[in-house]
Parts: C-alpha cells; sequence; structure tokens
C-alpha cells in the first residue's frame, strides 16, 4: 500500500480519500429517516446528536443565569422569591456541567477519536447510542423537577447536605436525572477508552496520537474513577430522605463534612474532567494556525497524566471553612499549589509554539488565544484561592463565581467554539462565514470579560453568592455584570446561525484538508466525512 508522511511522520493512504469518493453518490448501508437517528450506530450521528443536545441544555442554562442576572440588577427582590432564585441557581449550575458541557465534549470524542486514531467507528456501537439516549431522559426529569410540589432542588448544584435533606420531590427527580446521566458519562468513557487502546491504525502508536485523544483517554479514566463515586454520595442522600439512614444527619450522629468529602472527592477531577478535552482542542488548532508542530508533545502527555492524578488528592481545598486541623489545611494548599505546575507547562508550550511560527487568525485561532488569555486569568485566581488564609476571606463570595466561570466558560466553552469552528468543515463540507465567526469571537471576548471580571472586585467586597438581595454598595458591578450577562447570551445567536448555515450548506465548499498546515488522518478523508471513514484502515508510518 502505498503511503505518505505529513510532518509529524504520520502516512496516510492517498487511496482513501479516492477510494470512498467513487461510492458516495449512493452511500451503502446508510440508514435514512427517524431510524437513522433514533437507532443510531453510526459514531458521527452520535456525535451530532451530543452537539445538538447540549447546546440546547446550553441554551436553557444560559437562560436560567440571565433570570439570576436579572433578578441582581438592584438591590431587594423584584421577581423572583428567594426559594424560586435558589431553585433557578441550583438548576443553571447542574444543566451547564451535566447537561451542556460534559455531554460537548462527549460530542467532540465520538466524532473526532474514531477518525484520529483511524478506527471505523467506536468499540460498542449500540452501547454509543444507549449511552446517548440517557441523557435527554435524565434532563426532562431534571427540568421537569421545576414543576413538581415544591419545585426544583434549591441546595446548591453541590446539593449539600443538610439542605438537600430538606428538599421537596423535586430534589428525587435530580438525584434519579444525575444518576441517569453520570451512568451515560461511564458508558462513553469506557467505550473511548476501549477504542483507543485496541482500535488505532496499524502503526499509530500511543506516542503518536494527536493530544486529543490523549486528553480524552485520560479524562475517560477520571471519568470512571469519580462518576461512581457521585452515584454513591447521592444514593446516600437518597436513603437519608426515605429509608432511615443517617449518613449525613448529625442530629442522629451523622456527619455532613462526610458529605462535602464525598462529593469534593467526585467535584474536583470532575473539574478536569471539564478542561482536559479543552486543553486537547486548543493543541490540535494552535499548530494548525501556527504552521508548526506543537511544542513538547510528549510534555504536554505527561503534564495532563500529571494533572489527572494530582486532581485526585486536593479534593479538600474545597472545605478550608469547615474547620480542618492546620495540618490539613497546609497539605491541600501545597498540593493544588502544585497542580500549577503541569499546567503551566501546557500554556508555555502553547506559546512556544506560536513563537516565531507562521500565524494566521481564523475564527478557531481566536477562540484558541482567547481561551489560553482568559483561562490563565482563572488559574491565577485559582492559585490565591488555594491559599487557605486568603480563601478562607473569600469562600463563598463572588471571587469564588469568577475564578469557576473563568475556568469553565472561558475554559471549556471558549475551546468547544474553537473546536467547533475548526471542525466544521469537516462535518459539514462548508465553511463557516469568517466574518460571521470573528463577530462572535470578539463580542464573546469583550461581553465575558465585563460580565464576570467585576464579580472578583464584589467577591473582594465581600458579596457572597446564592443571595437574591444584596447591600446598595454592590449594585454598579451588579448593573455591569448583568448587561454584560444579556450581551454575552445574545452573543451566541452568532453562532447558531455560523453553524446552521454550513448545515444548510451556505458557505464555500470545504476540501479534505481546508486548513494550510493541518496535520491528522481526519483530514486525509473528504468533507464532508463519509457515513462510513475507514473501509480500509489508513497506515501510520
Amino acid at each position: 500500500m502505498s503511503t505518505y508522511t505529513d510532518g509529524r511522520g504520520l502516512a496516510h493512504a492517498p487511496g482513501q480519500e479516492h477510494g470512498h469518493q467513487h461510492g458516495h453518490g449512493h452511500e451503502h448501508g446508510v440508514p435514512h429517516g427517524w431510524r437513522r437517528w433514533l437507532m443510531a450506530t453510526n459514531h458521527k450521528d452520535i456525535g451530532t446528536m451530543y452537539l445538538i443536545f447540549s447546546f440546547v441544555m446550553l441554551l436553557e442554562g444560559g437562560t436560567l443565569a440571565l433570570l439570576l442576572r436579572t433578578e441582581l440588577f438592584e438591590p431587594g427582590i423584584q421577581f423572583f422569591q428567594p426559594e424560586l432564585y435558589n431553585q433557578f441557581v441550583t438548576m443553571h449550575g447542574l444543566v451547564m456541567v451535566f447537561g451542556a458541557i460534559m455531554p460537548a465534549f462527549v460530542g467532540f470524542a465520538n466524532w473526532m477519536v474514531p477518525m484520529q486514531v483511524g478506527a471505523a467507528d467506536m468499540a460498542f456501537a449500540r452501547m454509543n447510542n444507549f449511552s446517548f439516549w440517557l441523557l435527554p431522559v435524565g434532563a426532562i426529569l431534571l427540568t421537569g423537577s421545576f414543576f413538581v410540589g415544591g419545585g426544583a432542588t434549591a441546595a446548591g448544584w453541590t446539593l449539600y447536605a443538610p439542605l438537600s435533606l430538606q428538599m421537596g420531590p423535586g430534589m428525587d427527580l435530580a438525584i434519579f436525572a444525575l444518576h441517569l446521566m453520570g451512568a451515560s458519562s461511564i458508558m462513553g468513557a469506557i467505550n473511548i477508552i476501549v477504542t483507543i487502546l485496541n482500535m488505532r491504525a496499524p502503526g499509530m502508536t500511543l506516542m503518536k496520537m494527536p493530544l486529543f485523544c490523549w486528553t480524552w483517554l485520560i479524562t475517560a479514566f477520571l471519568l470512571l474513577g469519580v462518576m461512581p463515586i457521585l452515584a454513591a454520595t447521592i444514593t446516600m442522600v437518597l436513603t437519608d430522605r426515605h429509608f432511615g439512614t443517617d449518613f449525613f444527619n448529625a442530629a442522629a450522629g451523622g456527619d455532613p463534612v462526610l458529605y462535602q468529602h464525598l462529593f469534593w472527592f467526585f467535584g474536583h477531577p470532575e473539574v478536569y474532567i471539564m478542561i482536559l478535552p479543552a486543553f486537547g482542542i486548543i493543541s490540535a488548532v494552535v499548530p494548525t494556525f501556527a504552521r508548526k508542530q506543537l511544542f513538547g508533545y510528549a510534555s504536554m502527555v505527561y503534564a495532563v497524566a500529571a494533572i489527572a492524578v494530582l486532581s485526585f488528592i486536593v479534593w479538600a481545598h474545597h472545605m478550608f471553612t469547615t474547620g480542618m486541623p492546620i495540618t490539613g489545611q497546609l497539605y491541600f494548599m501545597y498540593a493544588t499549589m502544585l497542580i500549577s505546575i503541569p499546567t503551566g507547562v501546557k500554556v508555555f508550550n502553547w506559546t512556544a509554539t506560536m513563537w516565531r511560527g507562521s500565524l494566521s487568525f481564523e475564527t478557531p485561532m481566536l477562540f484558541a488565544i482567547g481561551f489560553i488569555f482568559v483561562f490563565t486569568i482563572g488559574g491565577f485566581t485559582g492559585l490565591i484561592l488555594s491559599m487557605a488564609p486568603i480563601d478562607i476571606q473569600v469562600h463563598d463570595t463572588y471571587y469564588v463565581v469568577a475564578h469557576f466561570h473563568y475556568v469553565l466558560v472561558a475554559g471549556s466553552l471558549f475551546a468547544l467554539f474553537a473546536g467547533a469552528y475548526y471542525w466544521i468543515p469537516k462535518w459539514t463540507g462548508y465553511m463557516y462565514s469568517e466574518t460571521l465567526g470573528k463577530w462572535h469571537f470578539w463580542s464573546t471576548l469583550i461581553s465575558f470579560n465585563v460580565t464576570f471580571f467585576p464579580m472578583h472586585f464584589l467577591g473582594l467586597a465581600g458579596m457572597p453568592r446564592r443571595y437574591v438581595d444584596y447591600a446598595p454598595q454592590f449594585t454598579t458591578w451588579h448593573q455591569v455584570a448583568t448587561i454584560g450577562a444579556w450581551w454575552f447570551g445574545l452573543s451566541q445567536i452568532l453562532f447558531m446561525i455560523a453553524v446552521l448555515r454550513c448545515y444548510a450548506g451556505k458557505g464555500r465548499p470545504a476540501g479534505a484538508s481546508p486548513w494550510e498546515g493541518a496535520e491528522g488522518l481526519e483530514w486525509s478523508v473528504p468533507s464532508p466525512a463519509p457515513f462510513h471513514t475507514f473501509e480500509t484502515p489508513p497506515e501510520v508510518r
């Protein structure tokens, strides 16, 4: 078999492109109509469904956020009673984490991992279908909890006991929904691990894999490690509520702080589950538009693995105010600071990749650079919060809200946008509108900072989070943040238009490799990617 080699020594079969092209007027074995989606076993179709689902949930979570910000425009209670406001806060967090960010990255994994490793599909195609269809059921249960007696849970997205023990039936629906979404994550993780370890194309060693596959492989192991812990913890809440156990009930000898330990043992690795695949996307985009190979590939792989291992030993830095002994505080403080080292390695490597490269600033690159900039700010505030004496002062204030939105909105979401603009020619066969993309980027970047940067000031001034009302001296920054939030939310309409235009075929047709300088097997097949990607596995040298 004749092969050609790209810059990293990866070889692709040129016959690949033509071998596919001739059969695609009458693509064989492609189901049609509703069966194609309901019974989907093709990794691309399932990836598309994940991405659509996550965008719908992003709109739901974003709407809840705008309701919160609108209420906070002025002091006093304008629109929502405190109980309903707390339900909005809680559901905004749960919807965004379990409905928007995690499924979006799984959608990317479904689309790109088999293509990047040269596999014909995911390892377990039917399980892939089942793990997707659990999500809409979970989402309906979660959203439906607003409409049962007493409304949705209002215990905060962390569902801390004893609050979660005192909620109405909406809490039980939320627990059931999280079980379903967690089961979906576990099955997705197993699928990704087996696909990457067992189905790589001949010659693709682990250290030749694109970094996106590496970050997902490590993320999948994190998911397998922590999702069962969340499941066990919320089951304990359920039995405390209905079956007479007293795990977290202090009056009967239980321990509410035990809940926090269990939750954050899941919750801290969860933060990295939502950011490691983002690192993989940025590591694909930056080298392409710098027209250079990724600086320090091996060190990036080891840094991601180091972050994953360290993420398991820092959970109680969320709990400095629970009265832990000083030795515990010191341990969690130093362990948390340690994570900044491998994270810094990545930022350094991306910067070094761009250094003296032949840069061009298409939309994916703009979002990637925007990601590096704002994620680094989030990283610095995280380093500040890792110091116990400071954390005790700003714990549960808007400073923390600012910090994790810089990591999760500016981190996860910016990377998702970068990846979407980067791969959408491969998904649809059409180029997006560069003008729309750039408008979307600048509007999103500026409005994001207008929304969340003032929250640092609010937090340092003592504004507590999750409060429906506040003292009048906080009004100005709340108003700035609310205006920014509406601007940010409306900016996402530009993204929706850009994507729908591609799917409607309203753009320049994309070649197999629309980006000059892009490397990897996914650019060796036609755009849009054929239903069956690799009928004969490509060879990699």
